[in-house]
């Protein structure tokens, strides 16, 4: 299946402990269907101190599930993402507005 959320959309929050929260995708894993997102599902890490790092708490972003996340569309409201041609190439376009994503 196509990847109706890549690396770089801006995305929001619809459940969960950070509902409303938006954010940058990082990364996205399609085999799990999970992404992480920058600023949300944070917890704290525990490392041990190095020679390379510091050490201590550090704050991390967890992955969450793609079905819990939503474009955020041209006028800032979360949409859902469609696909279709235009010409001879396939792109993806947000379904409130119609606007297409990724040109």
């Amino acid at each position: 299946m196509a990847a109706k959320l890549k690396k770089g959309d801006k995305v929001v929050v619809l459940s969960g402990k950070d509902k409303g929260k938006e954010g940058t995708i990082t990364s996205v894993d399609p085999k799990a269907g999970k992404a992480v997102v920058d600023g949300v599902n944070m917890a704290v890490r525990h490392t041990r101190q190095s020679q390379q790092s510091q050490g201590g708490r550090l704050p991390k972003a967890l992955p969450i599930d793609l079905s819990n996340l939503a474009f955020v569309d041209a006028n800032g409201k979360p949409t859902r993402v469609g696909f279709k041609t235009e010409g001879d190439k396939k792109v993806r376009y947000a379904k409130t507005t119609g606007d297409v994503i990724d040109a």
